[in-house]
């Protein structure tokens, strides 16, 4: 589940354009693709993290109404396209690797897989499966675009994908509030 929701939110968001800048930019896409999974794994292990701790602190009727709060939400941010990040990243002496790593990191800050990472985590209280999923959902969306570039981006109908990454959400929202009531 939680690739599943990390790939469907992850397409046309401003990390996969940012991917493809990179990718335009160095031309090298192992380091890229290595800067992508470290930078993503640290973020989402925070990000994890918290979900974590928060199922613990929160009573359990409290955290079904966050998770319903918080997949409604994805799903009408799904419906809002990102922009692109800065069309030409700045010029940095840390290589592809690095300038992946560090921008990828920032830029993953209150993003929706970030947010859809401590949702998962606190719902299903797994730390490193949903850490390895939400992983593997990103990389299955923004390897592609490293690995094709801007060619890729021109043909994938983002809109589509974004709205049925929005009714994925509001899916999961629906589910939990029937538990909820339950």
């Amino acid at each position: 589940m939680s690739a599943g929701v990390a790939a469907l939110a992850e397409f046309g968001d401003k990390t996969q354009l940012l991917a493809l800048l990179l990718s335009a930019r160095f031309r090298a896409p192992v380091p890229l693709i290595a800067g992508i999974i470290t930078a993503v794994l640290a973020n989402h292990l925070i990000s994890g993290e918290v979900g974590t701790l928060l199922a613990a602190w929160l009573s359990p009727a409290t955290m079904r109404w966050l998770l319903v709060v918080s997949f409604f939400a994805a799903a009408l941010w799904m419906l809002i396209p990102d922009r692109a990040p800065l069309a030409q990243p700045p010029k940095t002496p840390l290589g592809a690797y690095g300038t992946a790593v560090v921008s990828f990191f920032l830029l993953e800050f209150g993003d929706k897989t970030q947010l859809a990472t401590v949702a998962l985590a606190a719902k299903f209280q797994t730390l490193l499966p949903v850490v390895f999923g939400t992983t593997l959902g990103m990389m299955c969306a923004d390897v592609p675009a490293v690995l094709l570039g801007e060619a890729a981006a021109r043909r994938i109908p983002l809109r589509l994908l974004n709205r049925l990454a929005a009714g994925a959400f509001a899916v999961l929202g629906v589910l939990v509030l029937a538990g909820a009531r339950a």
